[in-house]
């Protein structure tokens, strides 16, 4: 029983001995030892001709190894001399073998070792400097959620090298500036991105920040430019700025200085951009100081410090709004450069990159590795130039000091609302009926309980945009809560900011708590999307933001794609514009 009855069968073929392949004989004297590259002796001809138990006999010694068969005529020596060729073959292939397994072996420790290299290059920091309150969006249909990144560039000159590029001795001990800063939206579905920036000298709410210690805290204020957030804690409290202005969650914060911008630049082989005349960014008798920027009409790729200066100037392109546009204009360059140059998928380009980015970036500590870095590109491989938008938040002169901005609220809270619902900036999208549906799995499982038995807080958030709270927001919201038979709903005198309204409940009762939020947020007229998860919250919390300021219907702030406000100096990254220089900086390529 067990046994097949026809032999071999079922069985496992013989495995040829070790020896007998060649792979365990003396690792040294290998080359001549082989019998690689040269012709068999006649005593090995006549070894290998010999039957085992006569080559057995001549290793000994033994007078007595004598053979039988066809081994002394020339067929038989013929034959023997190209089975002493495999053998030599045999062993020439052993040696290929030992010399590609150290190989690999070494190469995976190189590799390793330059993976650990490349993360020791890496800085990084705390992803939030403070506590915005905004959660990440809820998923869509497939369970996927935006990606948000907050570019920033530094004016720091506390390295030298930045000095030497920026000028600037006597600021070496000053905090840094948030020179640049855009916050990179990148769609759910991976297919758009938009890119939205504000201008330096924009007057924001800045909320209470702590120092990257811990050590010190910086109280909130109202009357402060949103550059001097990285002096408060450092481009976490800038990335707690823009979560709280916007009410977009913010997954991550890149930064760079001036050394930095010139070593990516120069990385890429050069950063396309254009101008519509000559450009002198030079001292005026009006103006003092300047980028130094020259350039003849028409498009040039820049790279090292000149790139430096293209993105610091301001004077010539008129004011920081434009300046910001040949920002946009110079990061769609370089996203166009890297696809040109298959940055994605050529290895060694990557290996290039990889090194002069890991120096040249610092990074919240989420994202500090190499692998995270990596992941956080391969993001945006499948955004197509022509669904990569720029736009600045349109801003107006302060009341307070001409040469400092505030936002244009209206404008402002449309494209931060576009940005909450994941809209396209550009109009370019999948044809309509294409996007996916809502699923069932999308739906909580459970049913909500009655309005009567939910205890619902409502806080008021409608405070922010430098605007104070509305009086008694929270108490009105209540009452119409109530009269829609949410008896149990109560004001709090907990006050804040924030942009959008949402409801929250506790995420440990993921879908209980989700069913009765959504049933408060659809007797108030909220969409879905306005429903959050909250792991600090005990209950269901109604927070009024200040997209809901006054009414009794909530009106849902509208967005459709590529329908962006006046005054937005949209970009897009498959057309081909120029920048307007202002008169006084006028060059005609002569002096």
């Amino acid at each position: 029983m067990g046994q097949n009855s026809v032999r071999g069968e079922g069985t496992r073929k013989r495995v040829p001995r070790a020896r007998e392949l060649g792979w365990d004989d003396d690792l040294y004297g290998a080359g001549e030892a082989t019998g690689a590259g040269r012709e068999p002796s006649d005593e090995e001809v006549a070894d290998a001709d010999a039957p085992a138990s006569g080559r057995a006999a001549r290793r000994r010694g033994d007078g007595a190894a004598g053979g039988t068969g066809g081994g002394k005529g020339a067929g038989g020596r013929a034959a023997a001399r190209r089975r002493a060729k495999k053998t030599g073959k045999r062993k020439v292939l052993r040696w290929t073998a030992i010399t590609l397994s150290l190989l690999i072996l070494g190469t995976a420790g190189a590799g390793y070792l330059y993976y650990e290299h490349l993360n020791g290059n890496i800085r990084g920091g705390a992803r939030a400097g403070g506590d915005s309150g905004v959660k990440k969006a809820a998923p869509n249909a497939l369970g996927d959620t935006p990606l948000n990144i907050l570019l920033i560039g530094s004016d720091s000159r506390a390295d030298a090298k930045n000095v030497a590029l920026g000028g600037g001795k006597n600021l070496r001990e000053n905090k840094p500036l948030a020179d640049v800063q855009m916050l990179l939206h990148v769609s759910a579905d991976r297919k758009n991105a938009s890119v939205v920036s504000i201008p330096r000298d924009t007057i924001v709410p800045i909320p209470e920040c702590r120092s990257a210690d811990g050590k010190e805290t910086f109280r909130a204020t109202t009357d402060q430019p949103i550059n001097e957030t990285l002096g408060r804690g450092g481009p976490g409290c800038t990335l707690t700025t823009w979560e709280s202005l916007t009410g977009v969650y913010v997954d991550h914060w890149i930064m760079v200085d001036f050394a930095g911008v010139v070593a990516m630049a120069d990385e890429v082989g050069g950063v396309p951009v254009c101008v519509k005349s000559g450009v002198s960014d030079h001292p005026t008798k009006a103006q003092p100081g300047g980028s130094g920027l020259k350039l003849p009409e028409g498009t040039h790729e820049v790279k090292g410090k000149q790139a430096l200066q293209w993105l610091r100037t301001r004077h010539a392109f008129g004011s920081d709004q434009m300046r910001a546009k040949a920002q946009h204009m110079y990061m769609n360059g370089m996203v166009e450069k890297l696809q040109k140059q298959n940055a994605w998928t050529d290895t060694g380009r990557l290996m290039g990159l990889a090194e002069t980015a890991t120096q040249a970036l610092q990074v919240s500590d989420e994202i500090k590795s190499v692998s995270g870095l990596f992941d956080l590109s391969m993001q945006l491989k499948n955004v197509k130039l022509d669904r990569l938008t720029t736009a600045n938040i349109p801003t107006t002169e302060w009341s307070q000091d001409k040469n400092k901005n505030v936002l244009v609220k209206k404008s402002a809270d449309k494209m931060f609302a576009m940005l909450r619902d994941d809209v396209a900036f550009d109009k370019n999208g999948d044809p309509a009926g294409t996007k996916p549906k809502p699923t069932a799995s999308a739906k909580p499982k459970a049913t909500a309980e009655s309005p009567g038995t939910l205890g619902v807080t409502v806080v008021n958030g409608t405070g922010g945009d430098a605007e104070p709270a509305v009086e008694g927001r929270a108490r009105t919201v209540a009452e119409l809560l109530q009269g829609k038979g949410f008896t149990r709903a109560e004001s709090s005198n907990e006050g804040g900011s924030r942009a959008d309204t949402v409801v929250t409940y506790p995420k440990a009762d993921a879908d209980q708590g989700k069913a009765n939020a959504l049933s408060v947020a659809k007797a108030l007229g909220l969409p879905d999307s306005a429903v959050r998860a909250d792991a600090k919250a005990e209950g269901i919390t109604l927070i009024v933001g200040s997209d809901w300021r006054e009414g009794t219907v909530y009106k849902k702030p509208a967005g459709e794609a590529g329908d962006i406000p006046d005054g937005a100096e949209v970009l897009r990254a498959d057309t081909k514009d120029c920048m307007y220089i202002f008169d006084p900086y006028k060059w005609d390529g002569k002096s």
